[in-house]
């Protein structure tokens, strides 16, 4: 049977496990949400949990109100600092918001990023500084090593997360089983030069955004992917690499390693 087991740093981690979330729209909200469930239920277990930092220019709009986790009180504010203002206060984390788009100059070497981006454009980039992350010696600082890179895409009514890693995660070979220490990314797994590159671009009303994605596709999809990511930091180990998710089927399939 084949296995994915966990760095030996997220079996006894040191420091909180540190997160980049890139994307705090209509997913990004979502699985932040459930990141924060993810950090409460860590600690309960006596680890140190999570530590994240989100990443997200845009304003709050009134498209936004209804698909994404922001009311009317948001609006005009950045979304990264609202969400992450709501989290610190209903959980007593310190997380952190960059209101500003994810760089080579703003980018916060870390354990997990996850994004929640909606164009081909922002996962090369983001591939790119990972690419250059993995480089870094960096046994000294464990929090700030780049391990895995968990991304979250959909269209109206279907999705699909896949995690990868930025770089081998070796360990001894076993007779048991047949340990797989990498995983294809994004950018790895799919032949990214036939998919259109075109930004789905800013929805101007509540109607047009749910025409072009439906009410919970995001919701349904972060569910899964952070149960995934849940099943990872607390078992150590996955026999998983993502999952495909059509809600109008009512279908979900797991990628196998």
């Amino acid at each position: 049977m084949k296995i994915h087991i966990a760095p030996p740093y997220f079996l006894s981690p040191t420091h909180p496990i540190t997160v980049n979330l890139i994307g705090c729209g209509g997913t990004g909200t979502q699985v932040l949400s459930a990141l924060g469930r993810i950090d409460h239920c860590l600690k309960a277990l006596n680890k140190p949990g999570l530590y994240i930092t989100v990443y997200d220019p845009d304003i709050v709009t009134p498209a936004n109100i209804g698909r994404q986790l922001f009311c009317k009180a948001d609006l005009g504010l950045n979304k990264a600092f609202v969400m992450v203002s709501r989290m610190n206060a209903f959980w007593g984390t310190a997380w952190d918001a960059i209101a500003e788009k994810f760089n080579e100059e703003n980018a916060r070497s870390c354990n997990i990023t996850i994004s929640c981006v909606d164009n081909l454009k922002s996962r090369k980039e983001i591939a790119k500084i990972l690419k250059q992350q993995s480089k870094y010696n960096q046994t000294a600082y464990p929090y700030k090593t780049a391990y895995y890179w968990m991304d979250f895409g959909n269209g109206r009514e279907t999705g699909q997360v896949i995690l990868g890693t930025v770089q081998k995660i070796k360990h001894p070979k076993s007779k048991e089983w047949d340990i797989i220490d990498s995983l294809p990314t994004f950018i790895e797994r799919y032949d990214v030069k036939k998919i259109d590159e075109k930004d789905s671009g800013p929805s101007c009303s509540v109607a047009e955004a749910l025409n072009s994605q439906d009410l919970f596709i995001n919701s349904s999809l972060a569910q899964d992917g952070c149960d995934l990511l849940w099943q990872l930091l607390k078992n150590g180990s996955t026999n998983k690499a993502g999952l495909y998710k059509n809600l109008a089927l009512m279908n979900t399939n797991a990628i196998p390693l």
